[in-house]
């Protein structure tokens, strides 16, 4: 049982200078920024948050906030020379705050339904006033330097805009929504850009009259008027309720709707529907989102020292904001995208992170919004499998196969042949980014298309020739099933088309090249390619070599039984023709190559370590574990590759490896406390604020330094130092559960799920762990 989680809450005894020190707090798909302010020109204290939720994608395919809300109660409960408190209740799910004159609030997201619900009660009567804040009031020029949150016109040279919201009062309620214009759609740009006219109709139109909002109310609550105002240098509007009197209890009800409706009025329809249920069903959504909070943090938990806490331990923090981090994710349960690796659902005011962006609003973010970056989102997702969150991984699943129609179509168009190709960066209709494709006409260097180029690939150096992230994508869901058991039949065809695209364009490539489709020792020839973004033009990358033979080992191990005989029999003969890995000699030793050749080191990956995680080639109980030992050990490697933050996966590698003093190092460096006051809002490294990939890859290198699988194998604590004490809970395939209790360098408690899985189990023997 979970017996620490109560000592992983946080809690603030003082309100927040700003959103920067916002706690975050979500459900279902949503997720807000709580905290408490005091206004800088009257005193008064604030409770705000803002509201972000996956799929909220505008024209340009950025991913906007829904909004700011403001409250003021009156008497104020949170003037200066009054108690204060604010936590984070993680077992239940919701943040409560409390203040003078007995007041207590509780605010949270039902988990079944994307409703928010703010709950106040006083020990004397208070009147409320409720403000719905927008800034999208006009339409806003988007600076050429500041087009990163809608990736793709990065470097157009024209004009682009951001379109205004349509807010106003319903009666007493607060209606608020952004519907896309279809005569300006993203989409309408790429596909003419890139050549796809011909395939149109086989590209999924994720834009197309898409409508995101909601409506704000409460009982007792009437329209107010309106006001202006500014908050972090943002110019507003507010939309206000109040009680009509002085009450202990009030309740705010904001209700959320996102659909590709046909008309406005079908989706305003439905918005009302849900509004109407929720607000009648408040008990009940209350008791199930709570049972499901409870029972998310009993399926799986790692818990570092905790008898007695230290906050001030490094090996303390690591274990609770593990458990931060996993609450953030566990806030897009149903989310019809996945969760964004740039901040997830919790970005904030953009000025807080970066000073020269004081002037921009809450929807700046880095690297885009329904933009897709797969190296770094499939680190958001590879720690859900021992941790058994199953059901938060279909959104990323989906992603992909919803897109493969047109991957599938763009590859015919522009190869004649079969199979999906999904590039490093693209758009979550599955085209690449405009700024990565190039745009006719703009002065930047790295983002011009010249006439003549290629035209079936992009004209960014880092990204041309990467459609390997496909492969890895398709290896997570493999293992999804193997470690759920759960369908994953309507992923097949993404599994198996991601894998084909290789075989048969490498052919195709190697005929117009040396006139045969294979080398002459009967292997595909991996040229032009890149070993991932940093060792261009390069020949037989690892990452690719690995990641196919990975990727078709796996389908053949874990879903045999979902091909023919005539696809198992292809896939069997697909291996014979992966070349071998590339290897070089390093001081002495053999060790892998990032590829048999390259021509430019342009980025700061490791893809000479991906045979290890996460395609899964060498590892404890692996054959030729010293060559990537010595890999790790001797490679030529830069500063910035040796980097923890964001993105880096060294913890991964070394965990994986064996290295228990180097694991332990770079999980301390990725997992204690951020230096922000919500501890688990690192970044922003390579990305934003809060960085997920920097999270995620911290949780999968502490789940294996803990637990590692090998097909029926279970390894406990293959890298563990002897010092950390630890409670875990983690899965295993084939719907295995373990749970144990190590201290003193003795595992004094191990029970395994199913029972017959006790057998497999191997305890590592290492003279830090007997």
């Amino acid at each position: 049982m979970n017996n620490y989680l109560e000592q992983y809450n946080i809690i603030w005894d003082t309100p927040s200078r700003n959103t920067s020190e916002s706690m975050p707090c979500g459900g279902h798909d949503i997720g807000l920024n709580v905290w408490v302010e005091r206004d800088g020109e009257d005193g008064k204290g604030d409770l705000l948050f803002y509201i972000d939720r996956a799929g909220s994608f505008d024209e340009n395919n950025q991913m906007l906030k829904l909004g700011r809300v403001r409250l003021r109660m009156t008497p104020d409960p949170f003037a200066a020379d009054l108690p204060f408190r604010q936590e984070l209740k993680l077992r239940q799910g919701y943040v409560a705050i409390s203040g003078g004159y007995g007041v207590q609030v509780e605010v949270w997201v039902e988990v079944d339904r994307p409703v928010i619900h703010v709950e106040i009660n006083s020990a004397q009567p208070v009147t409320l006033a409720a403000s719905y804040e927008n800034w999208r009031l006009n339409e806003r020029e988007i600076p050429y330097e500041r087009r990163h949150p809608c990736a793709s016109w990065v470097a157009y040279p024209g004009c682009v805009t951001t379109a205004p919201d349509t807010v106003d009062f319903d009666g007493d309620s607060v209606l608020f929504y952004h519907r896309n214009r279809n005569d300006r759609l993203l989409i309408d740009h790429l596909i003419p850009q890139q050549g796809l006219e011909v395939v149109r109709e086989q590209i999924p139109n994720t834009q197309r009259n898409r409508t995101f909002g909601g409506t704000m109310r409460g009982p007792g609550l009437i329209a107010a008027g309106t006001r202006e105002g500014s908050d972090a240098a943002t110019p507003y509007r507010a939309w206000q309720l109040r009680s009509a009197e002085a009450r202990t209890h009030h309740q705010l009800d904001i209700s959320l709707h996102t659909d590709q409706s046909e008309t406005l009025a079908a989706w305003q329809a439905a918005l009302e529907q849900l509004a109407t249920v929720s607000a009648n069903d408040v008990d009940a959504a209350r008791t199930a989102t709570r049972a499901w909070w409870a029972a998310f943090w009993e399926r799986s938990y790692i818990a570092l020292r905790p008898a007695p806490p230290n906050p001030d331990d490094p090996v303390w923090q690591v274990g609770r904001n593990y458990q931060l981090f996993r609450y953030m994710l566990g806030c897009n349960r149903n989310g019809e995208y996945p969760t964004k690796f740039n901040g997830g659902l919790f970005t904030y005011d953009p000025g807080f992170v970066r000073a020269d962006l004081a002037d921009e609003s809450a929807d700046f973010r880095l690297w885009g919004g329904g933009s897709h970056t797969a190296q770094n989102q499939r680190l958001v997702y590879w720690p859900m499998l021992k941790s058994g969150d199953f059901d938060l991984m279909p959104p990323q699943f989906e992603y992909y196969r919803r897109a493969l129609p047109g991957a599938e179509a763009r590859t015919q168009v522009y190869w004649g042949h079969a199979g999906c190709s999904f590039t490093e960066q693209l758009e979550n209709f599955g085209l690449p980014l405009g700024w990565s494709w190039g745009w006719p006409g703009t002065t930047d260097r790295f983002h011009t298309r010249p006439p003549h180029f290629d035209p079936t690939e992009q004209i960014a150096p880092w990204l041309r020739y990467l459609y390997v992230s496909q492969l890895e994508f398709a290896l997570l869901i493999l293992k999804y099933h193997q470690y759920s058991g759960l369908d994953i039949q309507p992923y097949l065809p993404f599994i198996e088309s991601a894998i084909r695209f290789f075989d048969e364009h490498y052919q195709w490539q190697h005929t117009l090249n040396a006139l045969r489709p294979l080398d002459a020792n009967g292997h595909l020839v991996f040229y032009p390619s890149t070993a991932l973004e940093t060792y261009k033009d390069a020949l037989n990358p690892a990452d690719l070599v690995s990641g196919l033979k990975g990727t078709v080992e796996a389908l053949l191990e874990i879903a045999s039984d979902l091909l023919s005989a005539d696809a198992r029999s292809y896939y069997q003969g697909l291996l014979e023709r992966i070349p071998p890995l590339p290897m070089r000699q390093l001081q002495g030793k053999t060790t892998i190559a990032p590829a048999v050749s390259w021509t430019e080191i342009i980025n700061v990956e490791l893809p000479q370590l991906y045979p290890v995680f996460p395609y899964e080639q060498y590892g404890l109980g692996k054959p030729d574990l010293q060559v990537a030992i010595d890999t790790w050990r001797y490679g030529d490697y830069s500063e910035g590759q040796l980097s923890h933050v964001s993105w880096h996966q060294q913890a991964i590698f070394c965990a994986r490896l064996g290295l228990t003093e180097d694991a332990a190092r770079y999980t301390l460096l990725k997992l204690t406390d951020s230096g922000r006051r919500f501890p688990a809002f690192w970044g922003p490294g390579h990305d934003w604020v809060p960085d997920h990939n920097w999270g995620g890859s911290g949780m999968i290198g502490l789940q294996d330094m803990l637990l590692q699988c090998n097909g029926r194998q279970i390894r406990l604590l293959p890298a563990w130092p002897a010092d950390w004490a630890v409670d875990f809970k983690l899965h295993a395939a084939y719907n295995t559960v373990v749970e144990g209790r190590y201290m003193d360098g003795k595992l004094e408690i191990l029970s395994v799920t199913p029972p017959e899985r006790a057998a497999d189990v191997i305890e590592v023997e290492r003279a830090n762990v007997t």
